[in-house]
């Protein structure tokens, strides 16, 4: 019973802190509050996430804003299509001076990465992130570099403006693990943001809610928190039907998986929870999901959706109820 009450009380902590950072990165970004929970979400899930939009609706913002409230380093890579792998990455250089090499870091080596415009390096650049997103560190000249704890690449891209883009491919999106649109503020929201001082005046007034060793202990208690057998069973039984449905050439992959029950660990933890309960799984679904699965060309020449199809899927597997 005293087991209980403490890890409720520390589970409680974590909510507050979650709610504490939400709100901080609210003053900057107003009418955004589902997106910044996603973001948080996947922060303390260590994933990567991948916000795609139209310009001007505060996907850079909210990376900044993110990496002011956690007190954490972070770097902006503009990807273009002169960017190397090695802008990315770093590169080996004779020092002349010590008459030996040195590594130079490149811009992957910070807690919070934002690639702004992704989509618009080549695909040898994009691939050098391959590396660092999965495994957290990077190999030059057949040496490895660890990256810091935290780490997330948070990249974002203009679906609506194709000309001088490279798609990313499926192996990137996978490592993903989550795509958030931000979409326009309602009225209300704008209204508020015209009368204030404006988004570059609000990122200068707000300041650290947590250190980056509390993101890390909110990360392992994310970790901890349970799933029951017959929710990763239902994690399974989406995937098996997503890889089973006529409709889609690739469905979800164990990567796959593994993020969706990350990611609910996370949800469950910020809502005060030390479980995960079905609607978490079906809450970040579209979220998680969406971005991984590949329509077959006879499903996209018939004007199915990827969308529609996990809709489908989500209404076709049977939900684990607790009831026999």
């Amino acid at each position: 019973m005293a087991r209980a009450r403490s890890a409720a009380r520390t589970v409680g902590r974590f909510a507050e802190t979650f709610e504490a950072v939400v709100d901080n990165v609210s003053y900057v970004i107003q009418g955004k509050d589902d997106a910044i929970r996603l973001a948080m979400v996947c922060m303390v899930a260590e994933g990567h996430l991948l916000i795609e939009d139209v310009p001007g609706v505060g996907k850079t913002t909210l990376a900044k804003a993110m990496a002011r409230s956690l007190d954490c380093e972070w770097n902006r890579i503009q990807f273009t299509p002169d960017l190397l792998p090695s802008d990315v990455t770093g590169v080996t250089v004779y020092a002349r001076s010590k008459g030996s090499f040195e590594f130079r870091p490149g811009g992957v080596f910070a807690n919070i990465v934002v690639g702004d415009e992704i989509n618009r390096a080549s695909p040898k650049t994009q691939s050098a992130l391959l590396e660092a997103m999965e495994e957290r560190q990077v190999t030059v000249d057949a040496t490895t570099y660890p990256l810091p704890n935290p780490f997330m690449v948070l990249a974002t891209q203009n679906p609506v403006e194709h000309e001088g883009t490279y798609p990313l491919p499926e192996s990137q999106m996978d490592r993903f693990l989550m795509r958030v649109r931000m979409g326009y503020p309602d009225r209300a929201s704008e209204i508020e943001m015209l009368d204030s001082q404006g988004g570059a005046a609000a990122l200068d007034e707000i300041s650290a809610v947590i250190k980056p060793a509390d993101v890390e202990n909110m990360v392992q208690l994310a970790r901890g928190i349970h799933v029951a057998p017959s929710l990763k069973a239902y994690v399974v039984d989406l995937a098996e039907a997503t890889r089973q449905h006529p409709s889609l050439a690739l469905g979800m992959s164990p990567r796959a998986c593994l993020a969706l029950q990350r990611a609910a660990r996370a949800l469950a933890a910020s809502e005060g929870r030390d479980y995960v309960v079905p609607d978490n799984l079906k809450d970040l679904a579209a979220h998680v999901i969406e971005h991984r699965l590949v329509l077959t060309p006879e499903a996209g020449l018939g004007g199915t959706s990827v969308e529609d199809v996990l809709d489908e899927v989500l209404d076709s597997v049977p939900v684990p109820t607790g009831r026999r």
